[in-house]
């Protein structure tokens, strides 16, 4: 099949092709884009009888056929068969009492058993060593709870395929927020958990003037006052130390909440690219950029239609989708937020020859990101004519100044496993190595690759040689060599790319962005906790909604891995995964 690299058929085999009851692989790449269209196309027949199906499942088809677009990992998974829950990710709430905290573990299980993530916020728990009435005795504290959901996560897996993801959080207000913020400094400990602090916008500006900080609970009695910038401190150790926590920013979200009256966010998903309410889902796809350039230009034209059919896919998943809990299908049917993102940013630059690192890529992305939005706004304005606005629309700010199909339209995801199904570079960050191994993907298996715009380009200016490849190689998937300047910077990996351009990206997409934008950004094993210090600030004061970063080395499993471990070929080019 056009397109499908040896590595994205090794996914596809490893995850998503269908199987028969011997553990055979039962359909090919093809087989598994007809049935997803397929499937999908199904809901045109709920709000039109006289629906022509085949022609909406030859457009879904093609779109996936084409990897111009793809859909979140549950839906290429489970469309069509009889699990049928095709979500990537969901919110639940937790509550400060046992019922609660166990309810939530079982819906928890449910979900990720089904193929989804799974975020909560765990600050209505009270503090550890409160008094508790009903018992007697002390609370054991959030903290301890996140470890059961952890063990829970680790025994179950998502579909059967892969183990599941979670997203804690914990406002910085809790008492137990510096226990919190620790809780991940041993290896081992929540390792099926990203961790995030909420911080309000009154916590950061007490940061930036060295001001108290009162950390209460509703309900104890163990209420303290801390010097802000001694928590900011604390934050900022352990991100460079480990990579967590990260932290979201409440205010700057609930800024953009489109449903207020029905409730303040205060969770997201496990990458933080959706801010959701308690039992609310998310349908996520995203666009291949890499393939929305024609002629060393952005095809606007292709990349319209793109959209316009992801976005009725999108609209359509939430009709055929299989709800685990009755209470997650009215949180979506009531609200019908989706998320359209993008991967292929860094390959799409390439081929247009703009470095990432450059004002022209910023300028590029804004512009971009504004199109796919306001296509995706257009598009589900005209759903709503045909098919009716989302229930709650009458709470949201789109009452009274638009008919809108979608509480939320678009969302940049990490991408992970479908750039690889794609052959594109992950969501809008840079290149991560020229030459890299994927390790930790699917199971022990190691996915090498090197950039096949890189070996293109060298080809292409009479650069490819057999010195330049090795080098490469053997440089951890860098530049090292005397290549020409505007090579090295066009293909400047992450780490080198400074975290000021690294901001700014996030921030030019997210303007642009109904939901979040998940970016990781990568820094050098020797990076220093001042730098993280401003790249925290700087994304909350450039309006960023969330910001995770990760220092290389900083834990001893990681998935990606500069360089590649091989022999280079004779034939002084590198065949690895550039087909």
């Amino acid at each position: 099949m056009n397109g499908i690299t040896q590595n994205a058929l090794t996914v596809l085999e490893s995850r998503y092709l269908l199987r028969d009851r011997h553990g055979r692989i039962a359909e090919g790449p093809e087989g598994l884009f007809r049935r997803v269209a397929k499937h999908i196309a199904e809901a045109e027949k709920i709000f039109d009888p006289a629906a022509n199906v085949h022609k909406y499942e030859q457009k879904y088809f093609r779109l996936l056929h084409d990897l111009l677009f793809i859909p979140n990992s549950p839906t290429l998974m489970n469309a069509g068969t009889e699990l049928g829950q095709l979500s990537a990710c969901f919110v639940l709430p937790v509550d400060d009492s046992i019922e609660s905290i166990f309810d939530t573990l079982k819906y928890t299980a449910l979900i990720q058993k089904s193929g989804g993530g799974t975020g909560f916020n765990f600050s209505a728990i009270r503090p550890k060593n409160e008094f508790v009435v009903s018992t007697g005795g002390d609370a054991s504290g959030p903290i301890s709870f996140m470890k059961i959901y952890d063990a829970a996560t680790e025994n179950i897996k998502q579909g059967g395929k892969r183990r599941g993801a979670n997203m804690g959080i914990l406002n910085v207000s809790h008492p137990d927020i510096e226990e919190f913020i620790t809780s991940k400094n041993e290896e081992g400990i929540l390792r099926n958990f990203n961790i995030s602090v909420a911080a309000p916008d009154a916590f950061m500006h007490a940061v930036e003037s060295n001001g108290d900080w009162h950390l209460s609970h509703p309900a104890g009695e163990m209420n303290r006052t801390v010097k802000a910038k001694a928590l900011w401190d604390l934050i900022i150790h352990n991100a460079w130390k480990s990579g967590d926590p990260g932290m979201i920013f409440t205010d700057t979200i609930n800024a953009t909440n489109p449903t207020p009256v029905v409730g303040r966010i205060e969770c997201t998903n496990p990458c933080g690219e959706v801010p959701l309410l308690p039992y609310e889902p998310c349908n996520l796809g995203s666009v291949n950029l890499s393939k929305m350039v024609s002629g060393g230009a952005v095809n606007w034209e292709l990349l319209e239609e793109t959209v316009g059919v992801a976005i009725r896919f999108l609209d359509n998943v939430i009709e055929v989708n299989n709800y685990v809990l009755p209470e997650i299908e009215r949180m979506a049917k009531g609200n019908r937020k989706i998320g359209l993102g993008v991967m292929g940013w860094a390959d799409l630059l390439i081929r247009m020859e703009i470095p990432y690192a450059s004002e022209q890529a910023v300028e590029l992305g804004e512009r971009l990101m504004k199109f796919i939005n306001e296509k995706s706004a257009d598009v589900s304005e005209q759903l709503a004519q045909e098919r009716g606005v989302f229930p709650n629309w009458k709470k949201s700010i789109y009452h009274h100044v638009r008919p809108m199909r979608n509480a939320t339209r678009t969302s940049i995801a990490p991408t992970g496993t479908i750039s690889i199904i794609a052959n594109a570079s992950s969501s809008i960050e840079p290149l991560f190595a020229l030459a890299f191994t994927r390790k930790n993907v699917l199971r022990s298996q190691e996915l090498p690759e090197i950039n096949k715009l890189f070996t293109d380009h060298l080809e292409k200016y009479g650069l490819n040689n057999e010195e330049v490849i090795a080098d490469v190689l053997r440089e951890g998937g860098t530049i090292n060599t005397n290549l020409p300047e505007e090579t090295r910077k066009l293909f400047a990996t992450s780490h080198e790319i400074d975290f000021g351009w690294h901001i700014r990206h996030l921030v030019a997409f997210q303007k642009h962005t109904d939901n979040a934008v998940s970016k990781t950004i990568n820094f050098p094993e020797d990076a220093t906790e001042q730098q993280i210090a401003d790249t925290y600030f700087s994304a909350w004061k450039q309006g960023a909604k969330g910001i995770t970063i990760y220092r290389e080395g900083s834990k001893s499993m990681q998935v990606l891995n500069r360089g590649v471990d091989v022999e280079l070929p004779r034939n002084n080019t590198c065949q690895i995964c550039t087909e």
